[in-house]
């Protein structure tokens, strides 16, 4: 397998990564999906074998960064994409001046989170019709 995740200018990769996971997948609505806060982001990439795979954001605020839409498609995950992905997002949040990242997980992905060193915080929150808490990392 490999695998690359990259910084990309190209939003609508990622865009569609996003739509099949959290659009077609999970049933996000696309008014959630789609936030208007794309052009503020910094957008990573995955690829397989040359194939987009997997997408995330880091939205910059100061010296945390907030790491979002963190996707994987269904026939890709639990080969360590998502781990990769994740790591990637911590290297660009350390080159945007971050020493802090936070995200909002699914209640469903927390222990993925823990094991990457992450730690919840506050309390469950809905965000588009699904369950979810803060969770934070030093960098």
């Amino acid at each position: 397998m490999s695998v690359r995740v990259a910084e990309t200018q190209n939003v609508t990769a990622c865009q569609a990564m996003r739509r099949s996971v959290f659009i077609n997948e999970q049933g996000v609505a696309e008014a959630d999906e789609v936030d208007g806060k794309d052009g503020d982001a910094v957008h990573l990439l995955a690829s397989l074998n040359g194939y987009p795979v997997g997408a995330a954001r880091v939205l910059p605020m100061g010296t945390t960064a907030k790491i979002g839409r963190v996707c994987v498609l269904r026939d890709h995950r639990g080969k360590g994409i998502g781990e990769a992905i994740i790591q990637e997002c911590h290297s660009s949040a350390r080159r945007l001046g971050a020493t802090r990242a936070i995200l909002g997980a699914q209640l469903s992905a927390l222990s993925f989170y823990e094991r990457l060193g992450y730690r919840a915080y506050g309390a469950v929150f809905d965000d588009a019709g699904i369950d979810h808490r803060m969770m934070e990392i030093s960098l």
